[in-house]
């Protein structure tokens, strides 16, 4: 009847999917890449489904396409043709023209460089020395670039070694995490492709182009902000603006400074401990940002109504109508000049286009974000819902956790689906969900094998000692079940036949008749503890010995055992009264059957007691002791049913109770308080035995308070009080036999009322 692999399973059944569930939340925790990879997937699905629409703002994108290289020859292009674009483009009212291209080595078709080409000779020299005196490409390009203002250039920022840093023109200072600098959180490389120095000081604003992808190639965010490795005297490691945020910057003509709010600042959100930045200014516009420092993109997909053809606007076909008040990317998306990306919406688009989009969002204030909190509330989620099925599936079973799980993951899509059309707020459903059904998995799992094994197990184990209800009960529900020895509340019983040696001497001829006696006597006793959700520990001759609230939980157990004890009491009665009947008729001499009976509450071990050859469920504690001590006293006081303190106060007024006395049982130095058991709640509530009540309550404070006559007195009216419902003179005769002694002897003057006990 051991339970042991049960037990084991029953404990894995917690250990397993807690396991499970932490080492979810520390891989989420980790931002493990897979994990990244699947949130980042859930994202991707949404803005597949609802991308962005498409709003024209005035961005347009200038393209290098696959048609200009075929007008204008192949990339790279004079600085003089790039100088015409630039010229065109701001002479019919483009405000700012950005280059999604470094220019950083100097233009071969220069006058200067072309003739170096050329074969030595002394024919040359006359030509060479008038082509020195000719415009230098590069220098013509940069006073373009400076005449015509509002241009940003490009910078690329690279790994390789340090050659020189580009030219610093957006800058920025940050608010909040005091000691720390923007680098700590940045993107930090070591070099980077710089325009030739006299382009960059030509240039209004000088801006990276980096667009970062994931792991997976696409693109999703872009960072807003980087700096290069390489320590400077008073600013530190220099930080440069994306290009969408210096063309930003120039628009507004806002200050070269811009304002990074980090994740602590005074005005901006922080839910959490996380660290980073939080947003970037410009000028009127604040744009939320990731703790590094990146700008989620939000995606229409490849709109043509964004480009123009380089070509077409160095015709003349592309007019002031088509560019007044329009901010002009130039780039290309020829597929050999090697500027194509991955998008969510696209799986090839050219870079440009999504500093387009970015710039388009800047312009409408339209922000993709994913909160500080978001990841915490992602954890605290699956934290809760997981320790919750890990708690409740063993306890009710693998279909209503379920029910509640599917509901909950129903929520957690709604809820992310309804904050990003509605909000912009990414929140990843996806993880969450996944651990919390592997941990469901593994609970129900573990349960279904714990169940099966315990129920083929409980039907043997139990068999011998509840009524079969309660076998059946346990085998459906064997999750409630606690094997080996556990402490438990219980209620104990001990019920024991008085004068019993003198019945059995009767039947000293009859062995078989004191047989069917005993078993007359236990049987109707039996039921009615097994009625009222008891468990019969063990039968001793004529004694039974039961208690409540194990190896079932029943609440109000103190009052099932009372109404147990009142039961039994009934059921002697009716078999008294057959068995006299019996006797009548026999003309025998008819000995009645009278009980004893003992409750009492408390902690208790209960579980399988014994040896590996034979054990039994059994109770074990000092209440258990007690409880028998208190069946005992039962006779010495004249009544049916004696109850332990404990049971007395938790029955309250739901039965007629009296307090018997104040004693020392045998085996134990501490005194307590005893009572009587008399009725049901039916007669606890009529009028004499209220009286009765109030009578012998004061007869107690008299007889401690050692007024003897009075207490004698008061005994006497007692007496006659409880004619009416019960017949107490043993008890009475009791107290005035001490009365007398006392009169005689008085007890010492610090008396406490307490009466020691000689006899069990």
């Amino acid at each position: 009847m051991r339970l042991s692999k049960s037990g084991i399973l029953t404990g894995l059944q917690y250990i397993v999917p807690l396991g499970i569930l932490f080492t979810c939340i520390v891989l989420r925790w980790q931002n493990v890449p897979v994990i990244d990879q699947l949130r980042l997937t859930v994202f991707d699905l949404y803005q597949q489904i609802s991308p962005r629409e498409f709003e024209d703002v005035g961005v347009r994108i200038v393209d290098i396409d696959e048609r200009s290289l075929q007008e204008e020859g192949q990339w790279p292009w004079p600085r003089t043709k790039l100088s015409e674009l630039l010229y065109r483009l701001r002479s019919n009212g483009a405000v700012v023209v950005g280059f999604d291209m470094v220019f950083a080595e100097p233009d071969r078709t220069s006058p200067s460089r072309v003739i170096k080409d050329w074969p030595q000779g002394p024919e040359n020299e006359r030509i060479a020395e008038m082509a020195e005196a000719l415009p230098d490409h590069d220098q013509l390009f940069a006073r373009f670039i400076e005449g015509t203002g509002n241009v940003i250039t490009a910078v690329q920022l690279r790994n390789g070694t340090f050659e020189a840093l580009p030219r610093q023109v957006g800058n920025f200072s940050a608010a909040g995490e005091a000691g720390r600098k923007l680098s700590d959180f940045v993107p930090v490389l070591p070099s980077a492709a710089k325009n030739l120095d006299v382009i960059e000081a030509a240039a209004t604003g000088n801006a990276l182009v980096n667009v970062s992808p994931g792991q997976d190639g696409v693109v999703r965010r872009v960072p807003l902000l980087a700096a290069i490795d390489h320590e400077q005297p008073v600013i530190g490691k220099p930080v440069y603006p994306t290009l969408t945020l210096e063309m930003l910057r120039v628009l507004q003509n806002a200050p070269k400074t811009m304002l990074v709010r980090m994740s602590g600042a005074s005005g901006s959100t922080r839910w959490t401990s996380s660290e980073g930045i939080a947003s970037v200014r410009v000028g009127a516009v604040t744009i939320p940002t990731d703790h590094a420092g990146n700008m989620w993109v939000h995606f229409t997909g490849h709109q043509n109504d964004r480009y123009l053809s380089a070509t077409d606007v160095l015709e003349g076909t592309v007019g002031r109508h088509i560019l007044q008040n329009k901010m002009v990317l130039l780039g290309t998306s020829a597929a050999g000049l090697l500027d194509l990306r991955s998008t969510p919406l696209d799986r090839i688009i050219p870079g440009v286009e999504i500093h387009a989009e970015m710039l388009e969002q800047m312009l409408l204030e339209h922000f993709l974000t994913r909160p500080y909190w978001a990841a915490e509330v992602e954890m605290l989620v699956l934290l809760i819902v997981g320790i919750f099925f890990v708690l409740t599936v063993p306890r009710l079973g693998a279909v209503w956790p379920a029910v509640i799980g599917f509901a909950i993951a129903a929520s957690a899509l709604g809820v992310s689906w309804w904050a990003y059309t509605h909000e912009l707020i990414l929140i990843d459903p996806l993880y969450p969900i996944v651990g919390l059904a592997a941990v469901y998995l593994a609970t129900s799992s573990l349960g279904f094998m714990r169940t099966e094994g315990e129920r083929r197990q409980v039907r043997a184990a139990f068999a011998n000692y509840l009524s079969p209800a309660l076998v059946a009960q346990l085998a459906e529900h064997p999750e409630r079940l606690k094997l080996g020895g556990e402490t438990r509340d219980l209620t104990l019983m001990f019920c024991d036949v008085r004068g019993f040696t003198a019945i059995s001497e009767g039947f000293k001829s009859n062995p078989q008749g004191l047989t069917r006696l005993i078993n007359r006597l236990l049987t109707p006793l039996t039921e009615c503890i097994l009625d009222r959700e008891g468990t019969i520990d063990k039968y001793m001759g004529d004694c039974i010995m039961a208690f409540w609230n194990a190896p079932l939980d029943v609440e109000n157990h103190a009052h099932h055992a009372c109404d147990s004890a009142l039961a039994m009491r009934s059921a002697l009665k009716q078999l008294n009264d057959v068995r006299r009947l019996e006797a009548d008729e026999a003309n025998e001499t008819f000995l009645p059957l009278n009980v004893g009976i003992g409750i009492n509450c408390g902690d208790c071990l209960v579980g399988n007691m014994g040896s590996d050859q034979r054990f039994d469920y059994s109770v074990l504690g000092d209440a258990v002791n007690l409880a028998s001590r208190l069946e005992g006293q039962s006779k010495n006081y004249g009544v049916d049913v004696v109850l332990g303190e404990d049971v007395a106060k938790r029955v309250g007024d739901d039965f007629a109770v009296i307090e018997l006395d104040l004693i020392a049982v045998k085996g134990k130095s501490e005194a307590v308080h005893i009572f009587a058991l008399l009725g049901d709640k039916a007669m606890a509530a009529t009028d004499p035995f209220k009286t009765f009540a109030d009578l012998h309550a004061t007869m107690l404070v008299a007889y401690r308070a050692q007024r003897w006559e009075d207490a004698l007195g008061l005994t006497e009216q007692c007496r006659e009080a409880s004619h009416e419902f019960a017949s107490l003179d043993g008890l009475y005769d009791l107290y005035a036999e001490r009365i007398a002694l006392f009169k005689d002897t008085p007890p010492p003057a610090d008396w406490d009322g307490v009466f020691v006990a000689t006899s069990k």
